[in-house]
Formats: structure tokens, C-alpha cells, sequence
């Protein structure tokens, strides 16, 4: 596959994976998924590779979700609600090699849920991280949820997506959103220490104790797959439009006027 939207490289055991489109704070249209689901294909199965940095171009965003202005009730590429991004995320669980998300701003919507679902996050101090679903007419169900509570706990994970609030790069850590925080300059060698120490150990070792984690929520799947069938029916309603349409006006959505 030919790259339009990421950037692919491998260098001494480890992939780095890259959304490149900074001037979209590095949202994800159905291009990007497609990209995005090959270059993790590639990389995990490549056994001489090691490790995978997953990562945003630039220093404003690591991922902001889904692309507003490709989203006209549906968005512009395959599968329920036209973003293959159920199975970019098993893809990224399933592939037999660690994740690190390398989060170097905002971490944001489907941005956070990716960032979620990584094996591990280093995030540079002026990381920001937050869910937006429920003030522009969307939801993640499953992973986005679901694990999510696992992760930071029922009550806090409720609240991200209750609120919508933004959270600094300290307050994550503090909540186990992510395994470290660095200052921006440092990023980069941190990084690359936490690859190092993964390719000094046991690649088959690695794999099992990936499959041993993911075991223990794969059934998560299911309740994605479920949410996703209902979100393509509620992406349709003149309440989930509103949202989008808010968003693309600037303005303040009023979802009560549709709720019926």
C-alpha cells in the first residue's frame, strides 16, 4: 500500500507508526484506518521487529478521533459507520508484539481510545487527553468504554465520558492513563529507552503475555461490535447531526431540540 496519510519506518527492531496529518491535529479519516490497519500488519508480524511506536506528526496532537469534516452521517470509508476503527483496535491489541504510544499532545475522542488500547503510553508533559464523543454527537462503545474502565476505574472512566473534560499529562499518570511523562525534548529518548529494554527480553515470552492481558477482555469486542451496530443507526438521527453540524459551525450544539 501506498502511504497518503501516515508515515511508516523501521530502524533496529522497532516500526514507528505515524499519522501524518498535523494540520487535522492528526484526526483519522477512512484512508487513515485503512493505512493504519496494513503498517500495523506489517510491522507485527515482521519478526525482526520488536516493538511498535504509535504516534501523531508534529507537536500539537497525537490522534484527535475521527475527521468532522469527513463525517456526513456516515464517514468516508468502510465498514458500520464507515471507519474500519473496530478493527484497527483489535489489530493493534491482537498484533504479537508491544505497543507504545508515543502521546506528544492531544490524545483526544478516538485519539484517546487508541492511545488507551496501546500497550503502553510515554507522553510528553504537554499531553492532553479527554473524550468529546457525547458534545458532538458520538460515542465509543467497547474498548472506548468499556476498558477504558478497567484501566482508571468505573467512576473516573464515567466521568471522562460523562463531561467531556480535558486532563493534563500528570493528571493521566496519576490515574494510570499512561506509564510516564517527560518533559517534550526528552520524548524522544524515553522512547527509545522503553524500546530498548522490550527488545532485550523474550519476543515469544512478550507475545503470550500480550495474549495472556488480552484474554481477560477480549469479550469487549463483543459489546464494541454491538455499540457500533447501534452507534451507525444513531449517527443517522438529526441529534447525532446536530453535534457535527455545531462542531463545523463553531457553535454550541443544542441536542435537546432533537431528543425525542
Amino acid at each position: 500500500m501506498n502511504y497518503e496519510d501516515i508515515l511508516y519506518e523501521e530502524n533496529n527492531g522497532v516500526a514507528t507508526i505515524t499519522i501524518n496529518r498535523p494540520d487535522r491535529y492528526n484526526a483519522f479519516r477512512g484512508q487513515t484506518c485503512m493505512e493504519l490497519l496494513d503498517a500495523f500488519n506489517r510491522a507485527g508480524w515482521n519478526k525482526d521487529i520488536g516493538v511498535i511506536v504509535f504516534t501523531g506528526a508534529g507537536d500539537k496532537a497525537f490522534c484527535t478521533g475521527g475527521d468532522q469534516g469527513a463525517h456526513e452521517g456516515q464517514y468516508d470509508g468502510r465498514g458500520l459507520i464507515g471507519l474500519p476503527v473496530e478493527e484497527l483496535q483489535r489489530t493493534i491489541r491482537e498484533v504479537p508484539k508491544p505497543v507504545i504510544a508515543r502521546v506528544n499532545g492531544f490524545a483526544i475522542g478516538g485519539g484517546h481510545v487508541l492511545h488507551v488500547i496501546c500497550d503502553l503510553s510515554i507522553a510528553s508533559e504537554t499531553a492532553i487527553f479527554g473524550q468529546v464523543g457525547p458534545k458532538v454527537g458520538s460515542v465509543d462503545p467497547g474498548f472506548g468504554t468499556a476498558y477504558l474502565a478497567r484501566v482508571v476505574g468505573e467512576k473516573r472512566a464515567r466521568e471522562i465520558w460523562y463531561l467531556c473534560r480535558k486532563y493534563s499529562a500528570q493528571q493521566a499518570l496519576e490515574w494510570g492513563l499512561v506509564n510516564a511523562v517527560v518533559p517534550p525534548d526528552q520524548l524522544d529518548e524515553e522512547v527509545q529507552k522503553w524500546c530498548e529494554e522490550i527488545l532485550e527480553k523474550s519476543p515469544t515470552a512478550l507475545s503470550i503475555a500480550k495474549r495472556s492481558f488480552n484474554a481477560d477482555s477480549d469479550n469487549i469486542a463483543g459489546i464494541g461490535a454491538l455499540g457500533m451496530q447501534a452507534l451507525s443507526l444513531y449517527y443517522d438521527t438529526d441529534e447525532s447531526k446536530e453535534g457535527v453540524n455545531a462542531f463545523k459551525e463553531k457553535r454550541k450544539p443544542d441536542f435537546r431540540k432533537f431528543y425525542k
